[in-house]
């Protein structure tokens, strides 16, 4: 058998400092040599297809390691976050990285969240197995899949063409059946699949958009990251009540900002009925239905 030769050796850490550099999303944990031991292979990325899960040890050390020690105890969340194979939304370089605490680099300047994220924002959402989740930001469409083992419909918008038809091939391969992908701006939301019980946004607007507030149903959940770009942003928890809305702060975190409509300053002459010092959807700007 031929050893490795030095220089690929030294690969695994110059990636780890070049995915170190990229992530910066809430807590990034640093590349330990430890951490490859016992790793499948790239070559395992079929286990699922194939009925044999190599990957399963890796989900339920990441499970119990990185979410359950920090407090996040909804058992239908811990169950969807070891079942959903996170290796197969990331690029296949960086399938060994994929249950790391950590974001990762998807392609378009955009990342995977890193695992506690996604669950804390899932249990967040407090899911039941009937409900319609509206996601704005499929990315990967990791955390679609995830809930998408919680609640009973998952509508999601992607803004970036490659990420929604990339999503939207993998979460069909997989056989994510209840998972509906939108390309579009998700300033505006679904309107006609809603009214939702819950909305997640996976990327910072500087305030939350009405139209998602106006889609949420009496009782609904929406957890979305706040702030302006280049300013501290907060994960909140908004829930609407049938007089108003009562709104949660949880934590610090850094998302990438939203774009489309909720970046675009503010026209007070465009706002309409939003109100609120927000943008009014604008209707010659359509999404494309895709599954």
């Amino acid at each position: 058998m031929r050893r490795p030769g030095r220089g690929a050796a030294r690969a695994p850490a110059r990636l780890c400092a070049a995915l170190a550099f990229a992530a910066g999303f809430v807590a990034v944990a640093a590349c330990s040599p430890a951490a490859g031991h016992g790793r499948p292979t790239g070559a395992a990325s079929a286990d699922l297809l194939t009925g044999t899960d190599a990957w399963a040890p890796l989900r339920r050390t990441m499970v119990e390691r990185q979410i359950r020690a920090r407090g996040v105890d909804s058992e239908a969340v811990l169950a969807a976050m070891e079942k959903v194979p996170r290796h197969l939304f990331v690029p296949r370089p960086l399938h060994p990285f994929a249950y790391a605490d950590r974001a990762l680099p998807i392609g378009d300047g955009q990342t995977i969240s890193q695992p506690y994220v996604v669950a804390l924002m899932s249990e967040l959402l407090d899911l039941d197995a009937g409900d319609r989740v509206l996601e704005i930001g499929t990315g990967s469409g990791y955390h679609a899949a995830v809930m998408s083992r919680i609640a009973g419909e998952v509508y999601s918008i992607e803004i970036l063409p490659a990420l929604a038809f990339g999503a939207e091939s993998t979460l069909g391969r997989l056989g994510y059946d209840n998972v509906h992908v939108r390309l579009g701006d998700g300033y505006c939301g679904w309107p006609e699949a809603g009214p939702f019980d819950a909305v997640v946004l996976t990327a910072a607007p500087p305030v939350v958009p009405r139209p998602l507030l106006d889609q949420l149903a009496i009782g609904g959940r929406l957890v979305a990251p706040v702030g302006e770009s280049g300013s501290p942003q907060e994960l909140i928890r908004i829930v609407r009540r049938p007089d108003g809305y009562t709104e949660e702060r949880v934590s610090y975190v850094h998302f990438v900002p939203m774009t489309g409509q909720a970046a675009r300053p503010f026209d007070p002459d465009a706002a309409g009925e939003a109100g609120e010092g927000l943008q009014s959807c604008d209707p010659d700007d359509p999404a494309e239905v895709r599954r």
